[in-house]
C-alpha cells in the first residue's frame, strides 16, 4: 500500500492520473501468484502544511483517512479491491478543499480457454482535483496509482467532483502468433457545485497484436470515444488508429510506443469544427527487485471537462514514476510530470508540472511513519476559473499509520 507513490491517473491539470494509458495499468497487481490471498490495511493520520501563490496564509489540513487493498490469490478468477478514503479538516488558514474523499477500485477477471476476461470498476468522490498516489490526496497514504489520461484538465480547489469509470477488456489468442482484445468503457463525470463541465463518455478499442519473435511484438489499434456534455446538445467524437510496437530489452527494462492518425468529429461544426491530429502513447519500464521506474508519455484529446467554458483540447503529458527499498524497513517514492493542454477553438495554453517525493519507514510491527514534499506549477495565457491554482505552490505533509503485517488467507 504504502510502498511507492504513484501518479493517477489523473494527475489533474498537471497530469491529473492520472494518466494514460493506461490506461488505465495492468488494472491492479495480479491475483495470481499463489494458493493464498492477500489481505493488507492500515489506518492514517496525516497533517499538510501548504503554501498556494495568491493565499496570504498558509493552509493547514488534517487528514483522516484509511485504506485496503485485498488479493483473493486465484490464478482462474483472481478478484482485486483497492479502497482509499477519509474526511480532509481545516486546521488553520483556508477552508478551501476539505470534506470527504472516496475511491474505491474493484476487479475481477476470468481466464478463458485461449484468453482471458477483466472487468473493472473505479469510483471516485473528491472535493478538490486529485493529483497524486491512489487516494488522489497527499498526506493520506500512498496505494499505487494508476496513470490514464485525466478526465479533469485544471487544477482547482473547491471543484466537488463525482467520478466513475467502467471496463471490459477481453483478450482472445487465435494462434500461437496472433491475439486479439477488446475494450469497452463508460465513464460518467460530474461536478454538484457547478465548478467544471458535467459529461458523459462511452469508447471501444479493438486490437490486433502478432508475435514477432521472443522479444518483440507489434499491434494495430483502433480506439473510439463519444463525449456528451450534461445541459447541452454538443456531442463530440474521436477516432484514432495507431500502429505499435512493444520490446522487451532485457528482464529489467521494456518499452512500448504507438502512435498514429486522431479525428475529431462533432455534431455541431459551426461550434467544434472537424480537424485531424496525431494521437500517441508511449512507455518505459525497468524493474529490480528493489527498485522499479516507469517513464509515460501520451497525446490525445479530451473532453475539458475541468474548465467551464472550454469544450475539447489537446493534451501533452509526460510522466514518470520511481520507487526504491532500502532494505525491510524503509521505502523511497518519486513521481513527476509535466502537462500542456491548448484549447480547440481559442488561442491559448495551460501548462503545468507537478513534482512529488516521500519516505516511509516502518516503526516496530504495527506503525509507519511518513514524510512528503510536493510542488506544483501552473501557468495560463488564459484566465483561469476563480477556484484553479495559479503559480507555485508547496505541500508538505506527515503520515502516522497503523499497518498491520499484511495478512495471508490460505485457500482451502
Amino acid at each position: 500500500m504504502k510502498r511507492r507513490t504513484g501518479i493517477r491517473g489523473a494527475l489533474v491539470a498537471i497530469l491529473a492520473t492520472l494518466p494514460l494509458c493506461v490506461a488505465a495499468r495492468a488494472q491492479v497487481e495480479p491475483a495470481a501468484t499463489g494458493s493464498s490471498a492477500m489481505l493488507d490495511y492500515d489506518a492514517n493520520y496525516g497533517q499538510t502544511a501548504v503554501f498556494y501563490t495568491g493565499y496570504k496564509t498558509v493552509q493547514i489540513r488534517g487528514i483522516a483517512s484509511g485504506e485496503a487493498q485485498y488479493l483473493n490469490g486465484s490464478a482462474l478468477t483472481p478478484f482485486s479491491l483497492m479502497y482509499s478514503g477519509g474526511y480532509i479538516m481545516s486546521v488553520s488558514g483556508n477552508e478551501s478543499a476539505t470534506g470527504f474523499f472516496q475511491h474505491l477500485a474493484v476487479s475481477q477477471g476470468f481466464a478463458l480457454r485461449h484468453g482471458f476476461l477483466s472487468i473493472r470498476d473505479d469510483f471516485g468522490y473528491y472535493p478538490q482535483s486529485p493529483t497524486t498516489g491512489f487516494s488522489g490526496i497527499p498526506g493520506a497514504g500512498g496505494i499505487t496509482g494508476i496513470p490514464e489520461p485525466p478526465s479533469e484538465p485544471i487544477l482547482a480547489l473547491n471543484t466537488l467532483r463525482i467520478d466513475n469509470k467502467a471496463s471490459a477488456t477481453i483478450s482472445h489468442s487465435l494462434n500461437y502468433f496472433t491475439s486479439f482484445s477488446m475494450m469497452g468503457n463508460v465513464e460518467t463525470l460530474r461536478f454538484p457545485n457547478g465548478g467544471g463541465l458535467s459529461l458523459n463518455q462511452i469508447g471501444a478499442r479493438p486490437q490486433v497484436s502478432w508475435r514477432v519473435n521472443a522479444l518483440n511484438s507489434v499491434s494495430v489499434q483502433y480506439a473510439y470515444t463519444r463525449f456528451n456534455y450534461i445541459g447541452g446538445t454538443l456531442v463530440m467524437r474521436t477516432q484514432s488508429l495507431q500502429p505499435g510496437l512493444a520490446r522487451v530489452w532485457s528482464r529489467r527494462i521494456s518499452t512500448n510506443v504507438s502512435a498514429g492518425p486522431e479525428w475529431v468529429q462533432s455534431n455541431e461544426p459551426t461550434q467544434l469544427p472537424s480537424s485531424v491530429g496525431i494521437a500517441c502513447n508511449a512507455s518505459a519500464t525497468y524493474t529490480l527487485r528493489s527498485m522499479s521506474a516507469a517513464v509515460f508519455y501520451i497525446r490525445s484529446v479530451t473532453a475539458g471537462a475541468g474548465l467551464e467554458q472550454q469544450v475539447g483540447e489537446h493534451n501533452n503529458d509526460v510522466a514518470a514514476d520511481f520507487s526504491k527499498s532500502f532494505g525491510k524497513h524503509t521505502q523511497l517514492g518519486a513521481s513527476g510530470a509535466y502537462r500542456q493542454t491548448q484549447r480547440f477553438l481559442l488561442p491559448g495554453t495551460i501548462n503545468g508540472a507537478f513534482g512529488g517525493v516521500s519516505v516511509t519507514r516502518h516503526l516496530g510491527e504495527y506503525f509507519t511513519v511518513s514524510g512528503s514534499y510536493t510542488v506544483l506549477h501552473q501557468s495560463s495565457s488564459i484566465t483561469l476559473p476563480a477556484g484553479a491554482v495559479q503559480g507555485i505552490s508547496n505541500e508538505f505533509g506527515f503520515n502516522l499509520a497503523y499497518h498491520p503485517r499484511k495478512t495471508h488467507i490460505i485457500r482451502q
